[in-house]
């Protein structure tokens, strides 16, 4: 049986995501690519040149307890099983993206903060202080713990860009609070480079952000479209290529509002499988792009093979 998953049944409603119906880009390597490095993978979208950057990646345990609230330990072992994964561990990845608009260059979320991004721009050929914008999908830890280096600026010559939900909910915690007094820290000096955007703001011509509340208070993820050919950078939709996809519904620790980030979930991976839209998310098992297809009443993470890279 195939079922055809239509956009009014992905979303309910289309209108709160700008992604018009376009033939399904076909992503290959040229010889504009920046980067093809095991930190460091480029790909032409349109006249784009978009490049994953690898920070960081460390296993963890307990990844029941991460990623499978509401799920039993049967359900939860079965499912890992089925994708020839261990139940009790998962591999994290943090991996920010690099956006050449051929005017500008867009990094999207800093990384940890432990050398690892510099690291992997330089496999790219790019400096910080080369960096045009700084887009912040959300403010926890692995994503603005780049925004400084030894305390002082990592991206000098850049201008700011994040939700204005995100920044005025972490800006106003009260001391003691672990990433409220890392975005005090990190994120307020630089405040006043930065542009606050809501649902549908533009960050550069091209690059759209879509609201996806619900893991923070203004979790954004960014649609990219050039040439007809588009990309949406999921940030931390799903934080697990298997569980969260396969199982929307079962809750993540990371999620602040459990319900909000399982109907972001199911709305925007519905649109990515029925419009087959490619995706890059920041925890992703490197290079984190791929694209989604439905699988039951969940859906399935299908990473890149040769045809995004060279």
């Amino acid at each position: 049986m195939t079922i055809k998953l239509t956009r009014r049944a992905a979303l309910g409603s289309a209108a709160a995501l700008p992604f018009a119906a376009a033939a399904t880009p076909v992503l290959a390597a040229t010889n504009e690519t920046k980067a093809n490095s095991t930190i460091a993978k480029s790909f032409q979208l349109g006249d784009f040149t978009v490049t994953s950057l690898l920070d960081g990646s460390l296993p963890r345990d307990g990844a029941k307890e991460i990623f499978g609230g509401g799920a039993s330990d049967e359900e939860f072992a079965k499912v890992s099983a089925d994708n020839f994964i261990p139940a009790d561990q998962a591999q994290f990845f943090f991996t920010p993206t690099l956006v050449n608009t051929g005017s500008e260059l867009v990094l999207f979320d800093t990384g940890l903060g432990q050398g690892g991004i510099q690291a992997a721009l330089a496999d790219a050929g790019v400096t910080a202080d080369q960096i045009d914008v700084v887009v912040l999908t959300h403010m926890h830890p692995d994503h603005i713990g780049g925004m400084t280096t030894n305390d002082a600026p990592t991206f000098t010559n850049a201008r700011f860009v994040t939700a204005s939900p995100e920044y005025d909910f972490w800006a106003a915690q009260d001391a003691g609070n672990r990433v409220g007094d890392l975005v005090a820290a990190k994120v307020t000096p630089q405040a006043e480079k930065m542009t606050f955007l809501g649902d549908g703001g533009e960050v550069a011509s091209g690059i759209t952000a879509v609201a996806a509340y619900g893991h923070t208070p203004g979790h954004t993820v960014y649609h990219l479209e050039s040439n007809g050919q588009r990309l949406v950078l999921t940030a931390d939709l799903a934080n697990h290529y298997v569980w969260s996809f396969a199982h929307p519904e079962w809750e993540v620790r990371f999620d602040m509002d459990k319900a909000a980030a399982t109907a972001s979930r199911r709305k925007v991976l519905g649109m990515l499988a029925a419009d087959k839209v490619p995706m890059i998310g920041f925890h992703m098992p490197f290079p984190a792009a791929g694209f989604v297809e439905t699988r039951g009443d969940g859906f399935r993470f299908v990473p890149v093979s040769y045809q995004m890279m060279g």
